[in-house]
Order: structure tokens, then C-alpha cells, then sequence
């Protein structure tokens, strides 16, 4: 009976639940390495607060900030020896006006900063902020190193280490750019040829800008090609800001997330030449790759016919036992008789 009423108690149950890479620089002619082009010395102005011009210089003819295409950037800044604190300063404005020029977030451009000199110190990682604020003041806190120029080394560690999905780039799958900008001022102290080389094949595009007493040969081995337009030089620091708008007519390319005609009910996601959708989690993508559902974990339904078949089968059993029960019993008593009677004898 127990188990009968076991079954039946179980069955209850569940009737309960059934019911209940090409970067280019478009639109313009790139400064060219031979004969080199010099940028002359601009007249002072008054210093703007940082990333204030970038600002400014980011606002397109429609009156809104543009929206650039979705890079995992390294950024790779020489601050060796040959590099003065107020030049140093300004490689940061630099760096911060491309940070305001650029759309930085987790499913957009990511920015990662590498500070080198004798040694290479990763300033911080593509995973590490997905806000222009947070990422503008970790800039501003930079200190130069001040020794040597081992510009190759920091190639080599942009590509082993910041270029990882561990620390934050993006896997081959979602078909985002990785380029690195290096900036420099001096001759390489050790091979950049070799490791430039590596770092190109690894699919990394390379910007080289050199500044003042910068080795042109070397900088031509670290980029990529074409050469005249990855390859820039400038006389000082003083202009390297004028950069800051050529980067930006490449970054400020159409993107079809921006663009609010993607269809993605929850997130949109660009590529370089493309998107695709994504849900919010506890979300699953439907068949049509754009809307979502709500993610419901399989239950498991017993149909109500074979709950009944099973009571009825442990029915039968259960009689079925009963009746084995008995006959052994009267079998019992039987043997008892004949045991008694032959003892009589």
C-alpha cells in the first residue's frame, strides 16, 4: 500500500506542475616620407583643459560628436629619457583628445595604453575601463619612465599581452580591427623589424608617429603599409594634437549601430564592416538573429495517461503480490498438516 500511495502522491505532483583591417585615413592627403613634411611650430594659445579641443574637433557638420567604428586600440607612447615633463604632457592631451574623438564601451572601442622606455609598463588593459572619464583620468595619472627606448620590446608586449582576449581583445569571431599607434621620439635601442614584422602578420595594424629626433628608418620597419599612410612625423610635441583630426576621419566612419536601423531588440553590436545583435542575459536570440525571448529552462512533462497506466500496472502488481501471498500461505499450512501426520507414524 505503500507504494501505492507512493505513486499516486508522485503522479499528483506532477500534475500539479504541468497545469501551473583596413584603416585608412580617408578624405585627405597623408603627409608623405620622402621629401618629409614638416609641421612648423604653431603660435601658443592659452592650454585647454584636457580633451577640451578633441571635444570641440569631434563635433561634425551636423552638430554632433561622431560615431567611430568599433577597434580594440593600443596606444604605445615613448616616454624615455630624451622626453621633457612638458612634452610628455602634451603626448597625453594627445592621447586623451583621440579618446574624446573615439566611441568607447564594452560592445564598441576599446583603448589600452602602453607606457615604454628602457621597460614596458601596460598602463592599463582593453578590459579595463569602457568610459571616456575613467579612461581620461587614468591617462592623466601617467608617469614617464625616463630611461632607455626599447620600442620593439613594446611592440612585443602589445602583442603577447594587451592583444589577448584575457586581457580584453576581442576574439577573431567578432572580426574587430586591432590597431596599435606608437609614439616616438628617439632611435630604437634594440630590433623593431622582426617583431613589427610578427605583430602585422598577427593581424595588428600599426601607426608609427615620430617626433623631433625620431629615426625615420624605424619607423618605417614598425608600421604597417602603405607607409605614407601609416608612417607621420611632426618637428614637436608641440603639434602633435594636429593628429588628432586626420585619426579622427578614419574613426568617424559609418556605423550601422548608430545609425538606429539595425533592428536589434536589445543590443547592437558593430564590426568593422558589419553588426550583429545580442540579448541581455536571461535572454536567448531568436531564429531571426535580431529579436529576443526570455531564456525558460526545459520542463519536464509527464503525460497524464501514462501517470494512470503506472498506477494501474502497480495495481495489478500489488494484487498480483497478494495472491502469490495467499497461495503460499495455504501451501504453508499444507506442509504444516503432512509434517504433523508423518510424526504420528
Amino acid at each position: 500500500m505503500k507504494a501505492l500511495f507512493g505513486g499516486l502522491l508522485y503522479c499528483f505532483s506532477l500534475l500539479v506542475q504541468v497545469h501551473g583591417t583596413n584603416f585608412r585615413f580617408y578624405g585627405y592627403e597623408p603627409q608623405r616620407i620622402s621629401p618629409a613634411i614638416r609641421y612648423t611650430r604653431p603660435v601658443s594659445r592659452p592650454e585647454l583643459p584636457l580633451g577640451t579641443q578633441a571635444a570641440q574637433n569631434a563635433i561634425s557638420a551636423t552638430g554632433r560628436q561622431c560615431k567611430s567604428r568599433p577597434l580594440d586600440l593600443v596606444l604605445i607612447i615613448d616616454s624615455s629619457r630624451s622626453v621633457r615633463p612638458g612634452e610628455f604632457e602634451k603626448v597625453k592631451i594627445f592621447i586623451s583628445d583621440m579618446i574624446d574623438t573615439l566611441d568607447i564601451g564594452q560592445y564598441a572601442t576599446r583603448v589600452a595604453v602602453i607606457n615604454y622606455a628602457s621597460t614596458v609598463n601596460i598602463e592599463f588593459h582593453l578590459k579595463t575601463y569602457f568610459n571616456k572619464v575613467d579612461m581620461k583620468q587614468a591617462v592623466s595619472r601617467i608617469k614617464p619612465l625616463s630611461t632607455g627606448t626599447m620600442s620593439g620590446l613594446a611592440i612585443r608586449t602589445a602583442m603577447n599581452e594587451a592583444y589577448t582576449e584575457k586581457a580584453g581583445a576581442r576574439p577573431p569571431s567578432q572580426n574587430i580591427s586591432k590597431v596599435a599607434v606608437i609614439v616616438t621620439d628617439g632611435r630604437p635601442q634594440d630590433k623593431v623589424q622582426e617583431v613589427s614584422a610578427q605583430a602585422r602578420a598577427s593581424g595588428i595594424e600599426i601607426y608609427a608617429i615620430g617626433v623631433d629626433r625620431a629615426d625615420m628608418q624605424s619607423l618605417r620597419l614598425m608600421a604597417s603599409t602603405p607607409l605614407d599612410e601609416h608612417v607621420f612625423y611632426v618637428e614637436t610635441y608641440g603639434v602633435i594634437e594636429k593628429f588628432t583630426s586626420k585619426f579622427r576621419k578614419t574613426l568617424c566612419g559609418e556605423d550601422i549601430c548608430s545609425l538606429r536601423t539595425h533592428g536589434c531588440e536589445h543590443i547592437c553590436v558593430s564590426t568593422t564592416d558589419s553588426y550583429y545583435c545580442k540579448c541581455q542575459d536571461g535572454y536567448i536570440l531568436n531564429e531571426d538573429k535580431k529579436t529576443c525571448s526570455k531564456e525558460v529552462k526545459p520542463v519536464v512533462v509527464v503525460d497524464p495517461c501514462k501517470c494512470e497506466s503506472l498506477v494501474q500496472f502497480q495495481r495489478t502488481v500489488q494484487s498480483a503480490i497478494q495472491s502469490l501471498a495467499s497461495r503460499l500461505e495455504e501451501m504453508t499450512k499444507k506442509v504444516q498438516q503432512y509434517e504433523h501426520r508423518l510424526r504420528r507414524f
